[in-house]
């Protein structure tokens, strides 16, 4: 379980995120939404410990986040930022095989390639594994990351906003593939996401900030409400349900 107890963040004393408090549900997809700038990436980068909180405590099992070693974090997290697109002159194989690191500390066993051989399948990636990066499309590319999160067999996945710059078909992939990580792995996956129809069909769980405060929180279905969205993105949204799943309409 995950615990964030009155943390801050502030930049040049601007603050980012103020007091925030939340515990987050096991073995859903949780999504954090809300417009530019209110805090999500920096909130989902302090609790993966690739950002340092001004104040306040988060929790990963249990445990303090600065007592956890970093090696034995990265066991029960893993985080794709965006950071990470730049693209380096390495196959798919050799960029999972990076997901094993924490494990095997670059001499990777027959555990560790059984884990790599399992992540490359399981993202349907086996026909480009000895494929370079640089020759692969932008969602290639996104789907061969994710299958380096996912043979770092961590508990916890957090990803910051992995559909960016990505088609329809990749975006819908992608999506699809978080989905299966929580239904048939048990996993748990924070996203910060800004396509809420991808939110309203996908998520588990909603976070919504807003200027630097989690202003509602809960379950899709409370969350993906005309009165709810209008308070967190100050737009007027029209609410339509398909086959049990709600769309948000706001072209209006």
């Amino acid at each position: 379980m995950i615990e964030v107890k009155q943390v801050t963040k502030t930049y040049d004393q601007f603050p980012v995120l103020n007091e925030i408090d939340v515990c987050l549900p096991e073995e859903k997809i949780i999504a954090f939404i809300g417009s530019n700038g209110t805090g999500k990436s920096t909130l989902l980068s302090i609790i993966g410990r690739t950002l340092e909180k001004n104040g306040g405590h988060v929790y990963i099992d249990e445990i303090e986040l600065s007592l956890w070693k970093s090696q034995e974090l990265a066991k029960h997290l893993s985080i794709l930022q965006q950071a990470q697109q730049s693209i380096i002159r390495l196959t798919v194989e050799e960029l999972v095989g990076f997901g094993r690191f924490p494990h095997s500390q670059g001499r990777l066993s027959q555990e560790d390639r059984q884990h790599i051989d399992k992540a490359i399948a399981y993202l349907e990636l086996d026909h480009l594994r000895t494929r370079y990066l640089d020759e692969l499309s932008g969602g290639q590319r996104q789907l061969a990351y994710i299958a380096m999160v996912l043979a770092q067999d961590s508990h916890y996945i957090f990803l910051d906003e992995p559909l960016n710059n990505l088609d329809m078909k990749h975006a819908t992939q992608i999506m699809k593939v978080l989905r299966k990580l929580v239904d048939e792995l048990h996993k748990t996956v924070l996203v910060v996401i800004h396509d809420i129809n991808f939110v309203s069909y996908y998520s588990d769980h909603i976070i919504a900030l807003k200027k630097g405060k989690i202003i509602a929180q809960g379950s899709t279905d409370e969350i993906i409400r005309p009165e709810v969205l209008k308070e967190i993105y100050d737009i007027e949204m029209t609410i339509k349900e398909i086959d049990g799943k709600r769309f948000c309409l706001y072209f209006e």
